[in-house]
């Protein structure tokens, strides 16, 4: 299995919860710093950060599988061809998992699942996207794919690719200069003007703009000083939180 499950860094869990709940996701997980949440496809995690910390407002791309040892395996052997990934069983913090590492030298986990998607209560059109930004988007879009995820082509002629998981979320590849990271946004395969609605209604910031091959919606990030109202000056947003997060329209292929 494979399931995409980005975990995101925030002193402002709350802000988050409310975000998250109008978006559609359902929790399904709450041990206080650590939180769960389905979508109609991906899973995003929330993990409570000190205000100001270094990580604050920071996502950390993630995945789920089935078994460590044989994802492990399977990934190695798929490496053996393309030279440029990395597969390491490690001792996380949080427990076992397995440390995947690009050419361009960006790692992320993937964690055991722990229990199947439970997304009755999700809106369905909603996918959870993972963003991997890097200098290198040719040997990033072969790492993803020696994970396993499955290329899915996109309109757009240039170094950008996209990928879906077996088991829910969509994994992309971007070109961005300095060093590689990751970002989190969203798709939506519904009525992207009712879902406008719907979060108006929640109280949350939200613009629109229409693209090539879609429509995006661009909601106030609850980590960026604009996302909180009158917010102190120690709860400054710092410079790598976006203002705004993304959900864009479902794109086909041409």
């Amino acid at each position: 299995m494979l399931r995409v499950r980005p975990v995101h860094f925030t002193s402002r869990p709350d802000s988050w919860e409310q975000l998250l709940a109008a978006l559609g996701l359902a929790k399904t997980v709450d041990q206080g710093q650590w939180r769960e949440f389905d979508a109609g496809s991906g899973r995003l995690a929330l993990h409570v950060a000190d205000a100001g910390a270094t990580d604050d407002g920071t996502t950390a791309l993630g995945v789920e599988v089935g078994d460590l040892a044989e994802f492990a395996r399977r990934t190695a052997l798929a490496a053996e061809e393309s030279g440029n990934t990395v597969a390491e069983l490690i001792a996380a913090d949080h427990g076992e998992s397995c440390r995947i590492t690009g050419r361009d030298g960006f790692s992320f986990l993937a964690d055991k699942g722990a229990r199947e998607a439970n997304a009755a209560a999700a809106d369905p059109a909603l996918t959870v996207v993972g963003v991997w930004f890097t200098e290198d988007p040719g040997a990033a879009a072969v790492t993803l794919q020696d994970i396993g995820a499955r290329f899915r082509p996109v309109p757009d002629a240039d170094e950008t690719a996209d990928f879906t998981a077996k088991n829910g979320g969509v994994l992309m590849v971007r070109p961005a200069s300095g060093q590689p990271r990751s970002g989190l946004g969203f798709e939506y395969d519904g009525d992207l003007g009712a879902l406008r609605d719907r979060l108006t209604a929640a109280g949350l910031d939200v613009s629109e703009t229409e693209e090539a091959f879609g429509r995006t919606l661009h909601v106030a990030n609850p980590d960026a000083a604009s996302g909180a109202a009158s917010p102190a000056p120690e709860d400054a947003a710092a410079p790598h939180v976006p203002p705004t997060l993304w959900i864009s329209q479902r794109r086909a292929a041409q």
